[in-house]
């Protein structure tokens, strides 16, 4: 036992050949320092590397462009699994519907766009992109269009502070996402000059009839994106930009129904056939205000 242990103690140190783990200090001294030298080595080259790729990057735009895919369609309330489900008469049922619009709607009040050295007032009917200059950092932060929560009109919550689901009337925030450098492009339609039109039916023919009127308020009360926001300069160049916004208001869908609703964006490069999904919402709405069994 005793010649074992000592075995043991003399492979972590032999005092005879004065070795630790079977090197002596001088033969670690070479190994740590082949290792030191070796690693950071590999370590410059990967900083190197980066330093090079970060050089070829601009700040302010993406360095490819070539093939800039239509912004995607995107709504307000925030709801999972895009399904708007709750009981006319029951607020705790639609008070997260609510609290969302007014937590989004916030940055289009008039007050927070009083600084003229940030917004500036785009016209009162829809025109054509309003050019900023290049994507670089010469000309510094941009101005952004104001765009007042007035214009949204029943859906802006000042008249009615549940957006209308109080009522059964319940109103989506539609918006095109932000995307450097886009250009939308309407349609060929003398009707939509300078706007990008939003539209809202049934997905489903066994719907149709079911949906009733749907309003739309948006810029100089069109329901649409018009041109003169755009393009987005990216958080750097344009930080308090403001997407155009559209409110969309279903005055009486019918209840107890569960209703597949297919809101579009039209205009270039949206078209139906490039892809399902580019400028398109589908949307599950179910307005209960009867009570069904546990659920009373």
């Amino acid at each position: 036992m005793n010649r074992s242990r000592g075995g043991w103690r003399k492979t972590l140190w032999n005092p005879e050949t004065r070795k630790f783990f079977g090197r002596t200090g001088e033969s670690w001294l070479k190994i740590s320092a082949y290792y030191v030298i070796f690693y950071a080595f590999l370590g410059g080259i990967f900083i190197g590397t980066i330093l090079v790729l970060l050089m070829t990057l601009s700040a302010y735009k993406p360095k490819y462009q070539d093939r800039i895919v239509p912004s995607g369609l995107s709504f307000s309330p925030y709801a999972a699994n895009f399904d708007i489900i709750f009981k006319k008469d029951d607020p705790s049922s639609y008070e997260k519907y609510v609290n969302s619009l007014k937590k989004f709607i916030e940055q289009y009040n008039d007050e927070k766009q009083t600084d003229d050295m940030k917004f500036e007032d785009c016209g009162a009917i829809p025109k054509s992109y309003t050019e900023r200059g290049e994507l670089d950092s010469k000309a510094g932060q941009r101005k952004s269009c104001r765009f007042s929560r007035r214009e949204l009109q029943d859906c802006s919550g000042q008249n009615d502070t549940t957006f209308g689901f109080k009522e059964g009337k319940p109103c989506l925030i539609l918006k095109l996402n932000r995307m450097i450098n886009f250009r939308p492009t309407p349609p060929s339609s003398k009707s939509f000059d300078n706007l990008m039109p939003v539209h809202c039916t049934n997905r489903f023919e066994v719907d149709k009839g079911k949906i009733g009127e749907i309003k739309y308020f948006g810029f100089a009360g069109r329901g649409g994106f018009p041109l003169q926001y755009y393009p987005y300069y990216g958080k750097m160049l344009h930080p308090n930009y403001l997407q155009p916004l559209v409110g969309v208001k279903f005055t009486n869908v019918t209840m107890n129904k569960e209703l597949k609703v297919e809101c579009r964006v039209y205009g270039g490069g949206y078209e139906k056939d490039r892809d399902t999904y580019i400028g398109r919402l589908l949307i599950r709405i179910i307005i209960n205000n009867t009570c069904f069994g546990s659920h009373c």
